[in-house]
């Protein structure tokens, strides 16, 4: 499998995880056993997203161990944070009281396109006709399966604060591209903290009641397999394919939540089903197949990430090493000119 298949994997993980929540998270309320606002139930699933996670690395590092991130990356960590954490779910929640369900689930597939184009525009990452298209194609057949039935948008504040929600979330993806070597664990587990912080205080000063322990536990349960574990693969694939790919995989997760909904729930499927499903296939089979290649220079670098000893690995350790693989610590790259395929992952942040 090469590395973008490898790399792919992770994205598509974070797609169906997050589009998995959907469905589960309708059921919550569809059953009539929640007793809070959406706002709240916001806040729980992105609390059982942090708590979550914080408890994996706890039981991973056999107790609290410093996450390890460079001084220089912090700024980064914290943008994404506010941006991610605390930004979007503000505009989300303002949109979506302005705003109907139907128009605000169009409006929200902004997010990876706003991602490629900060990404590609501001951060400089690589593209080419193949990607674009793929692109195009996943976010139209996401615009069809979420179009409004009466086939009108709304326009005002609502509208406005769910763009500027995207954007938020678009910002955080790009910021997070520049620490996804660090740990992806604590990343995650950060932003699910922030982030279910605030709209669980948001949540209760608007005057939700909170909700008794089954309906609490089902909740973080969701939150953590669709929130926290969807971004923790979500943070690994930025790693390895960029921002503007793995918001382009991402952007099916609307797709799975139509999907499960309809095996689950039993709901109708529809033409606009069928179009958008050709649609978004169509796109990640263009993403699938892209063959990025040309002579390419690495410039000396040091960090720290889990990594095998391939062709951009050939480093001697300053310890005694058993041989496993992956394995991490910090090491040096040597200046180093060669071609093969490759994509922007976090060796290959290269002009063109």
């Amino acid at each position: 499998m090469n590395g973008l298949h490898r790399a792919a994997w992770p994205a598509l993980g974070a797609a169906i995880l997050f589009g998995a929540s959907t469905p589960f998270a309708k059921q919550l309320i569809g059953a009539g056993r929640i007793t809070s606002s959406p706002v709240l139930l916001a806040g729980l699933l992105y609390l059982g997203s942090g708590l979550g996670l914080t408890l994996v690395r706890l039981v991973r590092d056999k107790g609290w161990q410093s996450p390890g991130i460079p001084s220089h990356e912090w700024p980064w960590l914290l943008g994404a944070i506010a941006f991610g954490g605390v930004l979007g779910p503000l505009m989300l929640m303002v949109g979506l009281e302005h705003t109907t369900a139907a128009t605000a689930s169009l409006l929200l597939n902004l997010e990876s396109v706003l991602t490629a184009v900060l990404a590609w525009m501001v951060f400089r990452e690589n593209t080419d006709r193949r990607i674009v298209l793929g692109m195009v194609l996943i976010v139209i057949g996401g615009a069809v399966l979420a179009w409004p039935a009466g086939g009108t948008l709304a326009i005002g504040l609502g509208p406005w604060a769910l763009a500027s929600a995207c954007l938020a979330w678009a910002i955080d993806n790009n910021l997070t591209r520049k620490v996804s070597a660090s740990d992806a664990l604590f990343i995650a587990g950060s932003k699910g903290l922030v982030a279910g912080s605030v709209n669980t205080a948001l949540g209760l000063a608007l005057g939700a009641t909170w909700p008794h322990t089954g309906f609490l536990s089902s909740a973080m349960l969701i939150g953590f397999l669709g929130y926290g574990m969807s971004l923790v693969l979500f943070v690994l694939a930025l790693r390895g394919l960029g921002a503007a790919r793995t918001g382009a995989y991402f952007s099916t997760a609307p797709f799975v939540g139509a999907a499960l909904s309809v095996v689950m729930l039993g709901e109708p499927t529809s033409a606009a089903f069928w179009v958008a499903a050709t649609l978004m296939a169509v796109g990640v089979a263009l993403h699938l197949t892209e063959q990025h290649v040309h002579e390419h220079e690495h410039t000396d670098l040091s960090h720290v990430h889990p990594h095998r000893h391939d062709v951009h690995h050939q480093h001697l350790h300053e310890f005694e090493w058993d041989g496993t693989e992956p394995h991490a610590h910090a090491h040096r790259h040597s200046k180093l000119k060669h071609s093969h395929v490759h994509f922007p992952d976090i060796h290959h942040q290269h002009n063109h």
